[in-house]
């Protein structure tokens, strides 16, 4: 067999090798392997990184819902009755949930319909808030522990012990689930409104404030949101907004009196503040509920009391459908869109029985210009950032 036929008959039989392969009795061919390598030059850019992990303004940023209804719920804060209740309503959106004094506690404990269940469930982040200031004001208890008033608090401990407390608190609240508790007050007691009292740490405002921050101090390092209240200061009011439209002396008192606490607490804690239901004399119109009157927001947006300064952070109402001096007045879809065309990040309301139509009236309020879009982004932006903040 030749050469020539030899190639042909390994090629057509799809047989390859090297070295020496046989072709037939005696015949031998010793093939060469032969590799080209081909020499591609490559121009190499050599750049320099300019990547960077986005900051936490970015990714708050990134989680607002961009469709404008959504971004609406987010804002909301309603109260639930138990496991399916809340999923009901997380589902409709809302960027937040309060556990009541009536709520299963199931959502505090159970597993499979306990908070854990309900972030498996739903997937996206969103806050668990509860009232807990100790002594009269402490919700389910029975599970989280009962602590002391915040007045004993101040007789008995040092700020740094309640700080400490407060840290303790706040490991518990956690463990359980929640991420914001609406606390501490930094109302000054000085009316003997029963509303008040022993809720303040003190009849002096610079102690007040000071155990106040210290308080806050304390959630915050346990992740846990605190939540100044009930700001322009609720201690000398007329009554209780519980049960009525409450009023405070004029804005000349209420500034030199109640919010000393705030220009001493603020700039120590990370903390949000809760807008409070009494009218004001002197600040705004006279008649609107401070929880749904823009010079109220101004004003502590501004800082623009004595030691006071710009106040950047999340704003709450105070309950929305638990007291008569909102209810009296307002529907809850008409409060809903006064508080946020105000100034307000977060209506809170304990009762969701008008949620949809809630959600519903401030999407319509953004979509005729009644409130600026403008005022709903920097809203959902500023929750996305207290969520974050608390590591949800």
């Amino acid at each position: 067999m030749t050469f020539l036929r030899c190639v042909s008959t390994i090629l057509a039989a799809g047989v390859l090798a090297s070295g020496v392969v046989a072709c037939a009795a005696g015949d031998s061919v010793e093939e060469t392997t032969t590799t080209t390598t081909e020499t591609v030059t490559e121009t190499e850019t050599t750049t320099t990184s300019t990547s960077r992990p986005p900051t936490t303004e970015e990714i708050a940023a990134e989680r607002v819902p961009e469709e404008q209804r959504a971004k609406a719920a987010s804002l909301m804060v309603v109260g639930v009755d138990n496991y399916d209740d809340a999923l009901w309503k997380l589902q409709q959106g809302v960027g937040g949930i309060f556990i009541p004094s009536w709520a299963n506690p199931e959502l505090l404990t159970t597993e499979g319909r306990n908070i854990v269940a309900l972030r498996r469930e739903i997937g996206r982040p969103f806050s668990v808030s509860i009232d807990f200031e100790g002594g009269r004001v402490q919700r389910h208890a029975g599970v989280l522990g009962a602590r002391m008033s915040p007045r004993e608090m101040a007789a008995t401990m040092s700020p740094e012990q309640v700080e400490a407390y407060a840290h303790d608190l706040g490991n518990v609240l956690r463990w359980h689930g929640v991420t914001v508790d609406f606390a501490p007050v930094l109302d000054v007691d000085g009316s003997g409104l029963e509303i008040v009292g022993d809720r303040a740490f003190s009849t002096d405002p610079v102690v007040a404030g000071e155990y106040g921050a210290a308080f806050a101090r304390g959630l915050r390092a346990a992740n846990v949101t605190p939540v100044f209240k009930h700001f322009p200061g609720h201690g000398q009011a007329s009554g209780d907004t519980h049960h009525m439209l409450a009023v405070t002396p004029p804005v000349e008192h209420v500034i030199a009196h109640d919010l000393p606490p705030y220009a001493v607490a603020l700039p120590q804690a990370d903390a949000a503040v809760m807008v409070g239901h009494m009218v004001v004399p002197g600040l705004g119109d006279g008649v609107t509920p401070s929880s749904l009157d823009p010079a109220v927001y101004g004003l502590l947006r501004s800082g623009d009391y004595p030691g006071g300064q710009p106040f950047d952070g999340v704003v709450y109402t105070d309950d929305l459908t638990g007291m008569r001096a909102i209810t009296d007045r307002y529907s809850l879809p008409q409060a809903v869109v006064a508080a946020v065309r105000a100034g307000a990040d977060r209506p809170l309301f304990s009762t969701g029985g008008g949620l949809v139509a809630a959600i519903d009236a401030l999407d319509a309020a953004v979509g005729n210009g009644e409130i600026p879009a403008a005022r709903l982004d920097a809203a959902a932006h500023r929750v996305q950032l207290q969520l974050l903040h608390s590591g949800t």
